[in-house]
């Protein structure tokens, strides 16, 4: 039985009043697709600009190490829709067509989160929570639901589509139904935006949040008439500036209606840049590796709130935090009650609302695949355990749409990285920290004794299970 279905009549009775801006907040959640760190303007982009993502954080608050729950698609969006570590929900990796396993119904979505609340919930664009009937928006909190079940990438048209995939044709879908196949993806970003304005002014009286899921800029890229060929950065510059049009049209909406005082909108990526893919990828602003990847690469992604009259304009949090820490932000700011099971994020809102002292993450713990513990941070040290990864650092990228070949190195000892002095993770420093290495060693061996460690053989405790297909 879902969250929804037992305490909907409870929130019918208790919710307040929505007659007047003051007595709610909304929420708007901007997830873009394998954006980099160093994929804005206001933090170095070349060859176009993103004037108003800077305006935003110009207005609002940069968080400049905030980090993804996992380096990957599927598992990042889990974390942010849960609040917990992808992996502690029996979440791994990008979930293709057919897959058997999706978001359990006993799992407390955002949707599901505020609806205690009387909120109208949407989501447009990637869902990737399972493509099953069972597993998609509807079913799982959200009232509006248009986009894609997974990544765009996993359609016939794969450059390696017969090599080493075989995707069937991508379905688009409305609500629960299938509206196409292999949709012109140079409509999408314009789509989910138009919708997107649609849902704020349809439901300008009443407290709303929306998942603005983009599907860009993931490859395939591809770009509306109104943007192409208009950035020095080819395609992938495009993309990004019709992005910031999108962003902009939200906020103008905003502005519109008079909600800007009364709405929280957040901008954030999945995971970092797909480097392997060369001029059609983006920029991790010389962090270390990049997508599918532990360094920081590939964890570390942008993050701007906005919240006119809340948030200090021009402020900047340096603090640790994850896109996991945004249901319980989401759960304060609405007075929404968190679900009874165990979750890993923390609530934002002290240092949204610029509390100096504030410091409500103090570790954050980077597992990838299946349940592999590689590595751990305090945000100033990170530890890192033997391991084997994808690495872009020795071959040549792609070019064009075409994907270059990875290999594989491996960290063979563990190691120390001050990301304060070094965020490109290059000096080992251990043998100058032992205590801190043995501080973040005791956090690493606790949560091995929660969530488990595949890489040192530790069974889980407190991990849950995927949804599975109901074959009735």
């Amino acid at each position: 039985m879902k969250y929804t279905n037992t305490l909907l009549m409870a929130a019918a009775t208790l919710a307040p009043v929505w007659g007047e801006a003051a007595n709610y907040t909304n929420f708007i959640v901007i997830n873009l697709d394998d954006v980099g760190y160093g994929d804005f303007s206001y933090n170095g982009a070349i060859g176009y600009q993103t004037p108003n993502i800077d305006r935003m954080a110009a207005e609002g608050m940069r968080f400049t190490h905030f980090l993804a729950g996992q380096p990957i698609s599927g598992a990042s969006r889990a974390g942010l829709l849960t609040g917990c570590y992808p992996n502690r929900i029996g979440f791994s990796g990008a979930p293709g067509p057919n897959c058997p396993y999706g978001i359990h119904q006993d799992e407390m979505t955002l949707g599901e989160l505020v609806k205690q609340q009387g909120y109208r919930t949407a989501i447009f664009g990637k869902w990737h929570l399972g493509d099953a009937r069972q597993f998609l928006p509807l079913q799982n909190g959200f009232d509006e639901y248009y986009g894609l079940p997974y990544s765009n990438d996993m359609w016939p048209y794969h450059p390696q589509q017969g090599e080493v995939f075989n995707f069937p044709d991508l379905p688009t879908i409305d609500g629960n139904e299938v509206v196409g196949y292999n949709t012109d993806q140079t409509k999408f970003t314009t789509d989910y935006t138009t919708r997107t304005v649609d849902f704020i002014r349809k439901n300008k009286n009443k407290p709303f949040l929306i998942y603005l899921a983009h599907s860009m800029p993931h490859v395939p890229l591809a770009v509306s008439d109104k943007f192409k060929g208009k950035s020095e950065q080819g395609l992938y510059g495009d993309v990004l500036m019709e992005i910031d049009w999108s962003v902009g049209e939200v906020l103008k909406a905003l502005r519109e209606e008079g909600l800007e005082e009364n709405t929280l909108v957040v901008l954030t990526s999945d995971n970092g840049p797909w480097a392997n893919y060369g001029n059609h990828a983006g920029s991790t602003g010389g962090l270390r590796e990049a997508k599918a990847t532990t360094f920081d690469g590939g964890n570390r992604i942008p993050c701007v709130m906005y919240w006119k009259g809340k948030i200090e304009p021009g402020s900047s949090c340096n603090k640790l935090a994850s896109n996991i820490d945004l249901f319980p932000t989401i759960a304060e700011i609405s007075q929404a009650p968190l679900p009874k099971h165990k979750i890993d994020g923390v609530s934002l809102l002290p240092l949204i609302k610029g509390e100096k002292d504030a410091n409500p993450r103090t570790s954050f713990i980077y597992y990838f695949n299946q349940n592999d513990l590689e590595a751990v941070t305090d945000g100033t040290f990170k530890l890192i355990f033997p391991h084997k990864h994808a690495t872009y650092e020795e071959y040549v990228p792609g070019n064009d749409g075409q994907p270059g070949n990875l290999t594989t190195n491996a960290i063979r000892k563990t190691v120390l990285y001050d990301l304060r002095r070094d965020p490109g993770e290059r000096y080992d420093v251990i043998s100058q920290y032992p205590e801190v290495a043995q501080r973040l060693m005791k956090i690493a061996d606790n949560m091995r004794n929660d969530l488990g460690d595949n890489l040192t053989r530790r069974k889980p405790t407190g991990q849950r299970q995927h949804g599975l297909i109901d074959k009735k």
